[in-house]
């Protein structure tokens, strides 16, 4: 299975483009403005949306996509999010007057696009891939996944705050990567409790969740471009003084727009 990473920026700026992540060419994991660099083949070549949650930054390019394939397209692109996000999408977005409702054009038959509600704690299979819809905690309906093709699983966060309910089956999975967000940074941690979001003094606390025989790569996504290099040096600080015990460290890192995994 293979991860790429289109956009994993928690908002714009050069070389900045918000969170989506392709999955073996078929399957897209939210749709913010990564989905930009892909060519009209490779968004063609996608059938599946699976949303972690309604906010723009991880739902901007999908109007713009539908609407730069939807006529090369022989069947509908399907958009799998949670009961509240698709509300949202549907009262927001695809409302005829932000964008085209694509869920009835060009005709309620045949739409462009149809949306399948999940669940928390569903496992899906697509594509020979099987997804499974993870907790997540935020300011509105969200989730997280965990996606495996047979070996480990790439899990993601998704936009969440402090989880339990996340680490307690992460723990019960093969993980061969963690995507876990941290948007801003420690002197933000007042407006990230606010928002729902990780800093890394709560990050630290977090990771004391994984199983002391658990051991998998940490990548860190969402930050804030205007404060990813303190928050990356926070979470190096902290990682460095084993925050999770004597003779414990997290394997931490920067993920970067353009990355491919094989998983």
């Amino acid at each position: 299975m293979k991860v790429r990473v289109l956009g994993c920026s928690g908002a714009i700026a050069k070389d900045c483009r918000t969170t989506s992540f392709l999955i073996d060419g078929d399957i897209l994991i939210d749709a913010g403005t990564g989905v930009g660099d892909l060519t009209l083949d490779e968004m063609q070549g996608i059938d599946h949306v699976f949303l972690t949650h309604s906010h723009l930054d991880h739902v901007a390019a999908l109007p713009l996509m539908v609407d730069a394939v939807a006529a090369r397209r022989q069947q509908p692109l399907k958009i799998h999010a949670l009961a509240g996000t698709i509300a949202a999408l549907k009262a927001h977005i695809f409302n005829g007057v932000i964008w085209p409702d694509f869920s009835q054009i060009p005709t309620p038959q045949a739409p462009f696009i149809t949306f399948h509600e999940i669940f928390c704690g569903q496992t899906l299979e697509v594509n020979r891939k099987l997804i499974e819809v993870l907790p997540a905690v935020h300011t509105v309906p969200a989730v997280g996944y965990a996606v495996t093709a047979g070996t480990g699983c790439w899990v993601f966060s998704g936009d969440t705050e402090r989880n339990p309910a996340f680490w307690e089956r992460v723990n019960q999975l093969n993980v061969a990567m963690l995507v876990i967000e941290t948007a801003f940074s420690n002197r933000e941690k007042d407006l990230a409790k606010l928002s729902l979001h990780l800093s890394p003094c709560v990050l630290a606390n977090e990771l004391d969740n994984i199983s002391n025989d658990r051991k998998y790569p940490i990548y860190i996504t969402h930050t804030k471009p205007a404060e990813t290099d303190l928050i990356m040096a926070e979470i190096q600080k902290f990682d460095e003084t084993s925050v999770s015990g004597p003779n414990v460290t997290h394997d931490i890192r920067w993920l970067r727009a353009g990355q491919e995994f094989d998983i």
